[in-house]
């Protein structure tokens, strides 16, 4: 027995369990009855869109941000597989994990939000080239294809089939490349949406670089990511927690943060927008507020004290990861307000569904730990060349 299976339970662990069992009962009761109240009345039963804002909290947090925190999957296999950081192989199975549940969950969101979600399936047929949307779908679909595929030895471990194993092991490198190609396709698209809307998007977001904005959030947020879920999963699931990959990936973190956070302030000044940073406007405080989310825990990590301290290290992840919501937030809605006249605010029933859909992903993240040998790696292949994307030892 381990160390983590010896430690003595703590008073009230188990009533605390119950307490997260029942809410998620009840958060999935009500999400699944949402459900059939928005796909057999519409959105208008639902939602508070309108004419005037026809993407809301669905596009904003449930398919934009849901993007951009799966990118964790594409960072952490590119450095694994790409850059020759082996160490952080430990964190991969459930990275991979986290990014294949993200882009189902964002998948199923987008059904959610469009007005006739039985024509999904057009974009695989009705080819248009030119248009963004088009190519983002291509991409997500395809990445999700290549993710499926990453996980895939994770079960064929489970069932025993070492032959199929074997053979996605030696594609591994092929699928991370074109994994990284797919993920800096799709990530920059999200951000090219936006700029045919010249003149609506309120000016400290409008960019003709939103492209770029948009993947180096996700690249940031991809990290901070990998380490929230490394360090809760360790919290709730009882799994050990390496200190030195998280002080690594703390690292990282920082120079992601100041990079970006250069770049979108280079932007600015370059399209003479510093003025609109002290206007006593709703946005200019949006604005601030997702920007201080960022530059202080990426200050705070250049110190090497702070990024030694798991619990600091985790909150300043967690701020990270609320600033890029904050940003995609502001982008989608906040930005449209000034143009619209429109205030939107989403409904109890929007955030409902929101909040059932990350339910939905935490409840199979848990089923997977429980079936699959998630974390397991950690103990065994920590010292030795990984013999798959997501997969043990071969046999």
């Amino acid at each position: 027995m381990d160390a983590m299976e010896a430690t003595v339970p703590v008073p009230g662990a188990r009533r605390r369990a119950s307490l997260w069992r029942v809410a998620g009962s009840v958060i999935l009761i009500i999400g699944l009855w949402l459900t059939v109240v928005r796909f057999s009345q519409g959105l208008g039963a639902v939602t508070n869109l309108s004419d005037q804002t026809p993407w809301g909290l669905w596009v904003a947090f449930d398919v934009m941000c849901g993007v951009a925190l799966a990118a964790g999957g594409f960072t952490i296999t590119a450095l694994v597989h790409l850059m020759g950081q082996k160490h952080l192989y430990p964190m991969l199975r459930s990275t991979v994990l986290t990014a294949f549940l993200g882009y189902i969950l964002v998948s199923v969101g987008l059904i959610y939000d469009l007005g006739k979600p039985y024509n999904i399936w057009h974009p695989l047929i009705m080819y248009n080239p030119h248009s963004v949307m088009f190519e983002v779908a291509w991409c997500v679909m395809l990445y999700s294809t290549v993710l499926a595929l990453e996980f895939s030895p994770l079960v064929f471990e489970r069932l025993g089939w070492h032959k199929p194993r074997k053979f996605i092991h030696e594609y591994t490198i092929p699928l991370v490349m074109a994994g990284v190609l797919l993920s800096t396709l799709h990530q920059s698209s999200l951000g090219t949406v936006f700029l045919v809307v010249p003149g609506k998007l309120y000016p400290l977001w409008y960019s003709p670089y939103l492209p770029l904005m948009f993947f180096l959030s996700a690249l940031t947020v991809g990290f901070a990511m990998v380490i929230v879920e490394s360090y809760l999963s360790s919290y709730f699931l009882k799994h050990s927690l390496k200190k030195g990959l998280i002080v690594d990936l703390s690292r990282f973190l920082s120079m992601a943060i100041l990079v970006y956070l250069a770049a979108k302030f280079q932007d600015l000044f370059a399209r003479g927008q510093l003025g609109a940073l002290l206007e006593p406007r709703l946005e200019t405080a949006c604005f601030w507020l997702e920007i201080l989310l960022l530059l202080v825990p990426g200050l705070l990590l250049i110190s090497a004290r702070v990024r030694l301290n798991l619990n600091y290290s985790f909150l300043c992840a967690l701020m990270v990861v609320a600033g890029v919501v904050v940003n995609r937030m502001n982008v989608a809605t906040v930005g449209m307000f000034a143009f619209t006249g429109n205030l939107y605010v989403p409904s109890a029933s929007e955030i409902a569904v929101s909040v059932f859909l990350l339910t939905v992903g935490v409840v199979v993240f848990g089923l997977a730990v429980k079936y699959l040998n998630i974390f397991e790696v950690e103990e065994s292949e920590t010292h030795g060349e990984p013999s798959a994307l997501g997969a043990g030892a071969a046999t």
